[in-house]
């Protein structure tokens, strides 16, 4: 399929879709810094882009089957004022969207709108903000679907978002919820979401399932010998993952076998409550969300707080390594490096539901 990347950020959704075997023809990114990095990870030569989508006219886009857009939640998100996306100046630029489509002939309309927020729209306003959601895309002509998935699922991060697909009537698009794992299928909750949030034991209410039959295996993440607190040696530096999830905090490679504590750490300086009030997980709990407010890092078993690298932030959200490198050499400071890794959508998350999404 044929999309256009939207609020584009440093492109995850473009590499997650393009991972699925999906072609970019265009994109639209206001922020100087992203767009930076954007043109640095992707092949972008000769693709339409726009750097300010309140200036965008219908007749200039290119013909897509799919728009994908997670629209600035910062009205919406529970760190943020909770104005809501109809109120908010930022988040209503969903109606700025919207109304593209409007201006569209039916035929030239996408098939399919890929669209990611914070899990606070389903609930803000008493749930009225989703419902005005809901019926604004009714009335352009999509059906929706939606799920609440975590990214903790497929990199160690805990990172609830709300995934909204809407469905042109009349056209032969394909159903994408529930997203099945390993051959399971996730429970129906309800409000008619899914999560893929992972639970080892005793299932934590609805819409948790148990993942293992068995205890997980500890497994080697990764090493951290070069930071100044192991001295070079090797041997302390190994990092162990007991929940089996896909390692991201890795420097280098490593073997054995022997169990280190890796806490998660979230800003343990800020006064105000952030992340649920926590400011510690437990050990082997996968990172906090990241987010472009709050600093990350892991407390060590000799309990010092490593902060997150740049480099692994963006590991957390799925990005590959050459992507980091690419940003990274087009000279992007540390600072808009941690910001970008926190605004972007998981890359993992974005390939599993696009690799659902299909025409006949």
């Amino acid at each position: 399929m044929r999309f256009i990347d939207m609020f584009a950020g440093i492109g995850g959704f473009h590499l997650g879709m393009e991972q699925a075997g999906h072609t970019c023809v265009g994109w639209i990114e206001w922020d100087k810094f992203a767009r930076q990095s954007y043109q640095a990870i992707h092949d972008v030569e000769g693709i339409w882009n726009a750097s300010d989508i309140r200036t965008v006219r219908a007749s200039e886009l290119p013909r897509a089957d799919c728009w994908c857009f997670g629209f600035p939640c910062q009205d919406i998100s529970v760190a943020g004022k909770q104005k809501g996306f109809t109120a908010g100046k930022r988040s209503s630029l969903f109606f700025t969207v919207t109304g593209l489509i409007r201006d569209l002939e039916e035929e030239d309309r996408p098939s399919y709108l890929l669209i990611e927020n914070v899990k606070n729209l389903l609930s803000i306003n008493r749930g009225f903000d989703f419902l005005k959601l809901q019926i604004e895309l009714d009335e352009i002509g999509y059906d929706v679907e939606w799920s609440v998935l975590d990214s903790a699922e497929v990199v160690p991060q805990h990172r609830e978002r709300i995934f909204i697909v809407g469905h042109l009537r009349g056209r032969r698009t394909q159903q994408v919820f529930p997203i099945v794992q390993n051959d399971r299928e996730v429970n129906r909750r309800a409000d008619a979401t899914n999560t893929l949030t992972t639970r080892y034991g005793e299932a934590q209410g609805s819409g948790s399932y148990i993942a293992e039959s068995e205890p997980p295996k500890v497994k080697q993440a990764g090493n951290l010998m070069n930071t100044k607190y192991f001295g070079g040696n090797p041997q302390p530096g190994r990092v162990y993952d007991p929940s089996g999830i896909s390692p991201t905090l890795s420097t280098m490679q490593g073997g054995g076998q022997e169990p280190k504590v890796v806490i998660p750490v979230s800003s343990p300086d800020v006064l105000n409550k952030n992340q649920n009030g926590r400011r510690f997980k437990n050990n082997g709990d996968p990172e906090f969300t990241l987010t472009a407010r709050d600093r990350h890092g892991i407390l060590t078993n000799n309990m010092k707080i490593r902060k997150l690298t740049p480099r692994e932030c963006w590991r957390l959200q799925g990005f590959p390594d050459w992507a980091f490198t690419r940003a990274w050499e087009a000279g992007l400071s540390d600072s808009q490096l941690y910001k970008q890794a926190g605004n972007s959508v998981t890359v993992p998350v974005i390939k599993a539901i696009a690799e659902r999404m299909e025409l006949p």
